[in-house]
């Protein structure tokens, strides 16, 4: 069964083109390290919420976007192996390839797909 790693991150509103290059850079790297496919959204109708959101979740700022993401691995153990490989990419260092956004603000986990039609 497929492997889905998955984030929510806030992105500097004037930074889309340099945040749509680093997500085709990182997602060539993915894809050569064995992920089946990337996808990320930019925020088009993402409210505030009275208990939680994703603006809540990633402290969203005024002039700042909020990105829905996900890889899809063949499995975990692709993902795992694939992970280890992509921190040692030297594509991804960040004085070659900077993160435009605040990463530690980023929420991410991986999942185990329950249902899916």
């Amino acid at each position: 069964m497929s492997y889905v790693d998955g984030c929510v991150i806030a992105v500097p509103t004037a930074k889309r083109e340099q945040f749509k290059k680093h997500a085709e850079i990182t997602s060539t790297i993915f894809k050569e390290n064995g992920a089946l496919s990337i996808v990320e959204c930019w925020g088009d109708d993402v409210p505030d919420g009275k208990v939680t959101s994703f603006p809540m979740a990633v402290k969203l700022k005024e002039d700042e976007t909020v990105v829905f993401s996900w890889i899809i691995w063949p499995d975990k153990a692709t993902r795992n192996a694939g992970m280890q490989k992509m921190m040692a990419d030297p594509r991804m260092q960040p004085d070659v390839n900077a993160m435009p956004f605040d990463g530690q603000r980023m929420i991410f986990g991986g999942f185990n797909i329950l249902y899916q039609s």
